[in-house]
């Protein structure tokens, strides 16, 4: 009998044991303060796409926010959402999900729809591949606005980014005639300095328009509508 007693009272604390070092496995990575993500739920807004990741050499860089990029914390940049959205962010690939803050805008590549910072890449276990298909789910907008169209912005479309700005202009050049407000914006990355050729400051319906009209008459391949505020 004792020795029953013995054997019982030694199977609940490897049990106990197991349980506390799963739980401890399970929890999420600490975040600093200010990057606690807000409760999560959703607004039923989505988008499905492509998820890329930076860490180094934009760590310690200004992000398009005007806050220094920090590769280990939960944030992403995005092409059209308002800086301080929250977005549940699923890898359909593995199921696994993080939560991300918007601070910086991109990625500028065709069929990419989020720049995940190193952490939160960590987080969806895609660091190997470099890419997944994920989903994005609005958690909250800035200031507690649930929807997506009741944040009023401003929106422009790039069409081109070049390293030489003589090249630049001469798209300019080109474009100035047939649409207005055609302008040349200055950005620094770490491969270099960019001069990224936009049209257009309108709202995000226009902007979409425009993107159709700039590849259907001009022929512009990747037109990719970006929010400017």
């Amino acid at each position: 009998m004792q020795l029953r007693t013995q054997a019982r009272i030694h199977s609940l604390f490897v049990l106990a044991v197991a349980l506390t070092v799963a739980g401890c496995a399970r929890r999420p990575a600490p975040r600093t303060p200010g990057e606690i993500p807000p409760p999560a739920v959703g607004t039923g807004e989505s988008e499905t796409g492509l998820a890329s990741w930076y860490g180094d050499p934009y760590h310690g860089r200004r992000a398009a926010s005007g806050e220094i990029f920090d590769k280990t914390k939960f944030t992403a940049a995005h092409r059209t959402l308002p800086f301080n959205t929250w977005v549940r962010v699923t890898n359909l690939e593995n199921r696994s999900f993080t939560t991300v803050r918007i601070n910086d805008r991109g990625p500028f590549i065709e069929g990419r729809i989020i720049d995940l910072s190193q952490a939160a890449a960590q987080a969806l276990d895609m660091m190997a591949a470099g890419t997944a298909l994920v989903r994005l789910d609005i958690i909250q907008k800035p200031e507690g606005r649930p929807g997506m169209t009741d944040t009023p912005g401003q929106f422009s479309v790039q069409v081109g980014a070049f390293l030489v700005r003589e090249n630049a202009e001469r798209l300019r050049e080109t474009l100035v005639g047939e649409f207005t407000d055609v302008f040349i914006d200055v950005h620094d990355a770490p491969d270099g300095r960019y001069y990224r050729v936009r049209v257009g400051r309108t709202s995000e319906d226009e902007a979409n328009r425009l993107a159709q009209r700039l590849r259907r008459q001009v022929g512009v391949s990747q037109p990719f509508v970006v929010r400017l505020d």
